[in-house]
């Protein structure tokens, strides 16, 4: 079984800069597609990235793209979202979600398996 785990969420003024950091672990936790999805007050889960389990393909919600970028870390267990230019609208609970079995994009919630317990990012206008 599978635990993933958030940190990096907290308070920025529009415009700042955060990094969300994601790992997962569990025997096969190497080959796992992740990505983050968020849910703001009100609203169901909506995609924001995701990455293959090598790194090598990524997608972007295109409320976010030029704006975020996801990446994987040295250690393949751990996934970046750096977070620039931010606007009140990208306030959220941010969760990381992992799939496995050296699984393409995941694009949707119901794409993925393992959930984090997700992170809080507000931006202040």
């Amino acid at each position: 079984q599978a635990q993933v785990k958030e940190s990096g969420g907290g308070l920025v003024q529009a415009g700042g800069s955060l990094r969300l950091s994601c790992t997962a672990s569990g025997p096969t936790s190497e080959s796992y597609a992740m990505g983050w999805l968020r849910q703001g007050p009100g609203t169901g889960r909506d995609f924001v990235s995701a990455i293959t389990w090598d790194g090598i393909h990524t997608r972007y919600s295109d409320s976010v793209k030029g704006r975020f970028t996801i990446f994987r870390g040295n250690d393949k267990n751990t996934v970046y979202l750096q977070k620039n230019g931010l606007k009140p609208d990208d306030t959220a609970v941010y969760y990381c979600g992992a799939r496995n079995g050296f699984s393409g994009l995941g694009l949707s919630d119901r794409d993925y398996v393992y959930w984090g317990q997700g992170t809080q990012v507000a931006v202040s206008s």
